[in-house]
């Protein structure tokens, strides 16, 4: 907790602090949670006595029926945890097969008119609902009634609440082989032809009509209501059964509207829990205090807010949860309490839950204990994505060093090596690059060998030149610069949805990096 001093101080320095920060109420809800898939089969009992080792008090539970649930909360309510039924809404969970066939016309189309029905889009769960259909509403309105009426529950926490990605995180692009730098037409959803209809019917045209549908404001907001109307419908039934309606969207309302069509600060949420993973996009934690700070200013002034994250077995999860509560956020969401493995990380994280909570007692307040109410949107004042940057340049100069003087690779093709370093370029340190080099072969033992060879030396010594502005637009800065040892010129990105620094991307040129492999 090295940098959540107001956890140190004193309790009149507390309340001094809390009278000269911004300030918000804070709600009676647990402050500590993580999402987690329930099977009937596990050791429930178990899994809810570390949950409270750990510190753990509220947990987002994802199980296949209402049955499982009314098994499940008695026990996790024995060790004082409070249970939200962790719901998707409007991507298929649970029956999604079988849906799938009964109602094809129910799902979501793209700009090139790809209906999920029948096609793929990244992952084949991805199977998204069109939010204008009344019959999918009411279908969804009927799912959640069914988990209202279990004895017990303390509310319901929608997820995939949206429509599909139009833009991955940054780190996701190599995963797929593709580049997000502007939307795309068959990453695009919402042209279902109801949702066409019911536009054309509101504002008069149809937004295929237009040059580029993308840069339609109307079209993009009239999708995000839809969603938002969705929404607000589920809570109406959650709040009629007496229960808490929390969701668990992209990490700013502004990100979530250009990235998912998500517009969540109209949402009429009691709680929400922003899925702020830097990991997925900046790598830097600066990302979870930006997203923060934007989160508080942003949401529905109704709504406590809370900072999901991905669990790190290590000093950086104390880090992260510093980043979040430091600016604003009331309590933390944790993907998932099995991550935190060691039983040194759990203690100390049981350590930082009861101490908080502490300072919760004392003081009723959530102090904004940095000061900081604007987003630092400069990326050369981020010295963690700087060093990320000439991380990626060592290691593309690296691994054609690698192939042209490494026994193991010189017989090997440079498509070959593309694909097992594909992988490591989701890294953000030099660390989790070669342990990403190491794993990539997992199913194919042949490649292992030509896998170690290329993690023995995985960069090289560089000498980065100048970044220079290439070009501007949209939510992209293109900045060019020069490896000066190589002579390769690199395509460095920085994007900027919703306003934060959202991603970066580093590719060599082509021919550039051509010419320095053929040279060596």
């Amino acid at each position: 907790m090295k940098n959540l001093k107001f956890l140190l101080l004193p309790a009149i320095a507390l309340m001094v602090a809390a009278c000269t920060a911004p300030t918000q109420k804070v709600a009676e809800y647990p402050m500590f949670w993580t999402w987690l898939d329930y099977r009937p089969a596990m050791n429930f009992d178990s899994i809810c006595a570390l949950m409270n080792e750990t510190g753990i008090d509220g947990v987002m539970l994802n199980a296949p029926t209402p049955d499982d649930y009314r098994k499940a909360i008695p026990i996790a309510h024995k060790y004082g945890i409070e249970v939200y039924a962790w719901l998707w809404t409007m991507n298929l969970e649970h029956g999604r097969d079988s849906i799938v066939k009964a109602h094809p016309e129910w799902l979501s189309v793209n700009r090139n008119g790809e209906s999920l029905a029948d096609h793929r889009a990244y992952v084949d769960y991805y199977k998204f609902l069109c939010p204008a259909l009344p019959e999918v509403r009411a279908y969804l309105k009927e799912k959640v009634k069914a988990y209202c009426e279990v004895e017990g529950l303390n509310g319901i926490a929608i997820d995939y609440h949206r429509l599909v990605d139009v833009i991955l995180p940054t780190t996701l692009w190599p995963r797929y082989g593709i580049v997000q730098d502007r939307e795309y037409p068959e990453w695009d959803y919402g042209y279902h032809p109801a949702m066409i209809q019911k536009f054309r019917e509101l504002h008069g045209y149809d937004p295929r009509e237009q040059e580029d549908p993308s840069a339609d404001d109307k079209w993009l907001q009239f999708r995000c209501d839809q969603i938002t109307e969705v929404a607000n419908e589920i809570a109406g039934v959650v709040h009629s059964y007496g229960k808490k309606m929390s969701a668990s969207p992209f990490p700013t309302p502004a990100m979530s509207r250009r990235m998912v069509r998500q517009d969540w600060g109209k949402w009429d949420l009691d709680i929400v829990f922003p899925m702020v993973y830097h990991n997925f996009y900046t790598g830097d934690v600066s990302f979870i205090s930006d997203c923060t700070i934007d989160n508080v200013k942003t949401k529905n002034p109704k709504t406590a807010l809370y900072c999901g994250m991905m669990v790190t077995n290590g000093p950086a999860m104390f880090d992260c949860m510093d980043a979040a509560l430091n600016n604003g956020a009331e309590g933390i969401a944790i993907f998932t309490v099995g991550g935190l493995r060691s039983p040194e990380v759990r203690a100390r994280f049981k350590a930082y839950a009861d101490s908080v909570r502490a300072l919760r007692a004392q003081t009723r307040i959530n102090p904004a204990a940095t000061g900081i109410t604007t987003v630092n949107t400069n990326p050369f004042e981020k010295p963690f994505i700087m060093q990320a940057i000439d991380m990626h340049i060592a290691a593309y100069i690296g691994l054609a060093r690698s192939a042209a003087t490494s026994p193991e690779l010189k017989a090997t093709s440079w498509e070959v090596i593309e694909r097992l370093s594909a992988n490591a370029f989701q890294a953000n340190t030099a660390e989790e690059f070669v342990n990403r080099l190491q794993a990539a072969p997992r199913r194919a033992a042949d490649l292992q060998p030509l896998a170690e060879a290329l993690a023995k030396q995985p960069f090289a010594d560089i000498r980065a030149g100048e970044y220079t502005l290439a070009d501007e637009y949209g939510a992209t800065k293109c900045y060019k610069r020069v490896e000066q040892n190589s002579g390769v010129s690199f395509d460095i990105n920085f994007y900027f949805y919703g306003g934060v620094i959202s991603g970066w991307s580093v590719k060599p040129d082509a021919t550039s990096y051509e010419k320095y492999r053929k040279g060596l």
